[in-house]
């Protein structure tokens, strides 16, 4: 397996999903630890392509991106070309950094005719809200120069400053429409400007028709080099202006909305088409539990409300959805194509619906599966009937100051958030593992005990042979319980490395790519970030605290509302007076609360 990220959750997950790719053309979307797209690729087969990334080697730029990679998404689409549109404008919308890397920072030019008085025919790299028209993207720049080139000959707009005094020297090449010499109307502007839209439409038998009479011309003049570039011209419209189902005229500016619902579950897709191609993919996958049409309709006018979405021109829906609800509310075109590009668009959409789905629920049945075996494996690793149920404790204090315990909850291999726990340590003074373990123990199952809660089937203290004693004394020769112990040893990067049976007292060495141990590695980092987070409130509040003792007006009632209202120090500083007003705080106090913050807190 290629050298991809050490963390064996996300091997296990990349794994998971390389298995469910479909052999089909798209762009897929690779991620780092935090959720964010590095990079952006196409492919004539997903499945293929993407598991190439984590199998065999690789040169050096991309062996560092494999590295980096934490998941991954797929879009499926209709052809490769289709898949380039896309990818081009995912890059343009993400700016993934990899992209960047890997194909030496080039951006992926459009034409841009601007909305001046005397318009521009100009290269740019992004599409902006100016008002001008946009045409693109163009594989690279040379496609985009070639295309502006013919379009100058053909159908000229201004290539001079404004500020020319006398025809420019494109104006004596019929390769501008000549502002330097005279005066241009509005309407002869717009001529040209239909012309050029209609070109980058599809309609090019005029300006062929055009060139080929040029051609024609110049040879019968015996101007063999005019000829030969007219010829050329010809040769690459016939070339460059292919139609393609992604940038048809049909799909210029509107949003399609396709949607699958299955075993209670709803997979909504939506393709954001603008200039004729798709620029974005929104996808949402959620339990649904009324209406799936009512649902979907409910969707879509939330889209554009909350989300603060601009409106296209016109929504393709699927049939089922209220068309007449949403024009009401939208005015604008609300349709269901039922042939043609537009309807392929519509089915490609769903079609990724129903991709996504599939792939949930398939990753759902491999999780179960999983967890199962996870479960199932420790309890015969540690010799009992069963782990389905399991509570782990960690402690955490700074030199016995500020001493906390967080205990998290697990039912079959899967968080139990309902069951988290959080413990201050009230009876022990200073950094005492084995009474603080006795303390918590004892307060959790004796609560359970006395609200005839069930109890865990395993406890597993994120410690080791100090609280698996300490935890089994007060659990056999307290209350009288025989529950499981066991502890998850660490190594020095505080990493989980074993199992320590708490019975036997011996270390269970579990393979490291068993489902067990990567349940374990799950419950200590969790266990360990939960009672960590506790310890830094508890902590920050002591802080807030004393602080705020020092301040006269200040008594514990205020002192409490303070602590309640504000997050932290520097929120109280920053605020407005008013904020103070709000929970009964009177203005002096408020003040004397703000001038203190700011003598102790620096800026």
């Amino acid at each position: 397996m290629a050298g991809y990220s050490t963390n064996p959750e996300v091997r296990q997950r990349i794994e998971q999903k390389l298995q469910l790719l479909p052999d089909l053309p798209g762009i897929y979307m690779m991620k780092d630890q935090h959720d964010q797209i590095i990079y952006v690729g196409k492919a004539k087969n997903l499945r293929n392509r993407v598991r190439s990334y984590f199998r065999g080697a690789h040169d050096t730029k991309t062996t560092k991106l494999v590295a980096d990679i934490h998941n991954f998404e797929t879009i499926v689409t209709n052809s490769d070309k289709e898949a380039l549109i896309l990818e081009i404008n995912l890059i343009q919308e993400y700016k993934p950094i990899y992209n960047i890397r890997l194909k030496d920072s080039t951006m992926y030019p459009y034409l841009k005719i601007t909305s001046e008085r005397d318009p521009q025919l100009i290269i740019v790299n992004q599409v902006e809200k100016d008002g001008a028209t946009y045409f693109g993207p163009f594989p690279n720049v040379y496609a985009a120069t070639s295309t502006m080139d013919l379009l100058n000959r053909a159908y000229p707009l201004r290539r001079c400053s404004k500020t020319e005094k006398r025809a420019c020297f494109y104006y004596h090449l019929g390769q501008c429409i000549g502002p330097c010499d005279h005066e241009v109307s509005p309407e002869e502007y717009q001529t040209q400007i239909q012309k050029i839209k209609r070109f980058f439409n599809g309609d090019v038998n005029e300006i062929k028709s055009e060139l080929v009479h040029k051609m024609e011309r110049a040879a019968e003049n015996l101007e063999f080099e005019q000829a030969a570039d007219y010829r050329d011209q010809i040769q690459y419209i016939e070339k460059t202006v292919e139609r393609q189902v992604i940038m048809s005229q049909g799909y210029d500016n509107m949003d399609v909305f396709g949607y699958t619902y299955d075993l209670g579950w709803l997979s909504i897709q939506v393709f954001m088409l603008r200039q004729g191609s798709i620029i974005k993919r929104k996808a949402a996958i959620f339990p649904c539990v009324g209406d799936p049409e009512q649902e979907v309709t409910t969707f879509i006018a939330r889209f554009y409300t909350e989300q603060e979405q601009l409106l296209p021109k016109s929504i393709l829906v699927p049939s089922q959805v209220d068309h007449a609800l949403l024009e009401d509310y939208f005015e604008i075109p609300v349709t269901t194509p039922l042939r043609g590009k537009k309807r392929a668009m519509l089915e490609l959409c769903e079609k990724n619906s129903r991709i996504a789905l599939d792939e949930r629920f398939r990753l759902f049945a491999q999780n179960e599966q999983r967890t199962t075996i996870a479960t199932t494996q420790l309890a015969e690793a540690l010799n009992i009937v069963s782990a389905e149920r399991i509570e782990s404790f960690d402690h955490s204090n700074i030199q016995g100051i500020h001493a906390v315990s967080g205990m998290v909850s697990y039912f079959n291999g899967q968080p139990d958030k309902s069951q988290y726990r959080k413990f201050r340590i009230k009876t022990v003074e200073g950094a005492n593992e084995y009474a603080s373990t006795q303390e918590i123990i004892r307060r959790r199952y004796t609560r359970l005990i006395k609200e005839d809660q069930p109890l865990p089937d395993l406890i597993l203290m994120d410690g080791g042979l100090i609280q698996v004693r300490a935890a089994r004394d007060v659990l056999e020769n307290e209350l009288g319980l025989s529950i499981p112990v066991a502890g998850m040893v660490k190594d020095d990067r505080h990493r989980t490395a074993n199992l320590l049976d708490g019975y036997s007292e011996e270390i269970i060495d579990l393979p490291h790519d068993s489902q067990a141990f990567l349940l374990l590695q799950r419950i200590q980092e969790e266990v360990h970030r939960y009672a960590i987070t506790y310890h830094r409130s508890v902590r920050s509040k002591s802080q807030f605290g004393s602080i705020l003792d020092q301040v006269p007006g200040v008594g514990p009632k205020t002192r409490n509302k303070l602590l309640k209202h504000f997050k932290d120090l520097p929120a109280m500083r920053d605020a407005d007076l008013d904020e103070f007003k709000l929970i009964g705080v009177p203005r002096k106090t408020a003040e004397r609360v703000q001038e203190t913050l700011r003598e102790q807190l620096t800026s």
